[in-house]
């Protein structure tokens, strides 16, 4: 049937986001102030009716894709990037979806513009009259006394849009929307320069968690990892120097993007001796951290805000659950053991990115996939972990290796993690049910195939032999 081919998946995907998206206007991340008519509260039938398209589109969108990554398996389908404008361009308009962050960024440029301290006070201290305060009083409860846990890079951007916007609303959350599809633009360069084919760009940038929350939701987190991604890119293909620069301005947007400069570090030391590898790309992502704590004026306080997330639980933190339900059980106040859990829980983060960078060392597995795996320890063993930190690791694994079983079961949690927050940011019980459905489904098919097109072929490559392909396909000298 036409639905079934590429062209019908490529249609039907574009009709499901087009659902999301009008689906938003009632029951998306809509501003209390500032919102004008167009982005407004509509009341509570509204809004559920608005939920349900939303939902509904969701699910079509979700199944055009898996059935499209199946077609894209057995080499019956092409032309991702056609795909991908198709689902995108529905959401360009939409208000904010799945989350509320993008107020945040918004209140805190504006905190930056007004000599505020981003990194000692949280949005609340915006005054009515001020610019970002009706950014700040959409503000999500949690995080309106927080201080911000980014780096001075974000926000420097974000602090140029509230001048280009005068604080407005709807043209700010447009803009920032801009710098998103900018974020998705590096992504796709970076993931078509390691070679994977249309397979990685399915797995990495047409991932529908990747296009609610990053181009739906404007999170930040696509920046993060598109700077990131391309610096890695860079080191392989032998230039570490612009790789390092580019993950040290990935780190002054979220800091995780830290754990790249580790795997850049072994690509270094391969190829140049151990010293060269373990000094030099961290002096030159070092040095562009300063430069951009000095020149943006709020000097080095994110150093000491990278911890505030942790104290807002979050059900998807493994950790915190478990230190949650351990205090529950043998003390009278949870927090202090939850604190350890949550702490020891990062420490055995660390202690698997060190062996995973060790092995990348040792010639024993390739250092991108490494940097991909360490990423998705450091979020499962978080002490905050929200849907989209799935795609710190999942866009760098899909780059070298979306074929792999790992890259299956990296598309089933996303197909999962997709439904785990509502339109308007909210994480009801449902949606938690929702997320287990598909994932119990998922599970059932990993059980039972691979990709179809495994043990031939071009996609059925081992990551094994990955470091001879970046030979082959000209990135670089050989890694051993």
């Amino acid at each position: 049937m036409w639905v079934l081919s590429a062209s019908g998946c490529r249609w039907a995907g574009a009709g499901g986001a087009l659902a999301v998206a009008a689906g938003g206007y009632a029951a998306g991340s809509l501003p209390v102030l500032g919102g004008g008519g167009l982005w407004a509260p509509r009341g509570s039938a509204a809004e559920t009716a608005g939920a349900v398209v939303a939902a509904l589109g969701l699910t079509l969108l979700v199944a055009a894709w898996w059935r499209y990554g199946v077609l894209l398996a057995r080499g019956a389908a092409g032309g991702v990037l056609g795909t991908l404008a198709a689902w995108c361009a529905p959401l360009l308009v939409a208000p904010p979806l799945h989350s509320a962050d993008v107020y945040s960024y918004i209140a805190q440029g504006a905190m930056v513009l007004e000599g505020y301290d981003v990194y000692g006070a949280g949005p609340s201290v915006l005054g009515p009259g001020e610019l970002g305060a009706d950014a700040a009083a959409s503000v999500g409860g949690n995080w309106t006394d927080t201080p911000a846990p980014y780096g001075p890079a974000f926000l420097l951007l974000a602090e140029a849009v509230v001048k280009l916007t005068g604080g407005a609303v709807v043209p700010a959350v447009l803009l920032l929307r801009l710098v998103a599809l900018g974020s998705l633009a590096l992504l796709v360069w970076a993931v078509r320069g390691f070679g994977r084919g249309d397979g990685a760009l399915w797995l990495a940038v047409l991932n529908p968690l990747l296009l609610v929350h990053v181009v739906g939701g404007i999170h930040n987190d696509g920046l993060m990892a598109g700077l990131m991604l391309a610096g890695v890119l860079l080191a392989v293909r032998g230039r570490w120097v612009l790789g390092s620069v580019l993950v040290g301005c990935a780190v002054m947007v979220k800091s995780p993007a830290a754990v790249a400069l580790l795997f850049i570090a072994v690509i270094v030391a391969r190829r140049g001796g151990l010293l060269k590898g373990l000094v030099l790309p961290p002096a030159v992502a070092g040095a562009v951290a300063a430069g951009a704590s000095l020149v943006s004026g709020t000097g080095f306080g994110w150093l000491g805000t990278q911890s505030v997330a942790g104290a807002i639980h979050t059900p998807l933190s493994l950790t915190s659950d478990l230190g949650l339900a351990l205090g529950t059980l043998v003390a009278d106040d949870p927090e202090p053991v939850k604190a350890v859990v949550q702490k020891l829980g990062l420490l055995a983060a660390v202690v698997l990115i060190c062996l995973l960078a060790w092995r990348a060392y040792r010639g024993r597995i390739d250092p991108v996939l490494g940097l991909g795996y360490g990423l998705l320890a450091l979020v499962a063993l978080s002490p905050m972990v929200q849907p989209w930190y799935l795609l710190w690791g999942t866009v760098v694994v899909a780059a070298v290796a979306w074929h792999s079983r790992a890259g299956q079961v990296l598309a089933v949690l996303s197909a999962a993690l997709v439904y785990e927050t509502q339109p308007s940011g909210h994480t009801p019980w449902y949606g938690f049910v929702a997320a287990g459905l598909v994932l119990s489904l998922g599970a059932l098919w990993l059980r039972r195939d691979r990709w179809p097109s495994a043990g031939s072929g071009a996609a059925a490559v081992a990551p094994e032999l990955l470091d001879d392909l970046f030979i082959e396909s000209g990135h670089g000298p050989a890694l051993r």
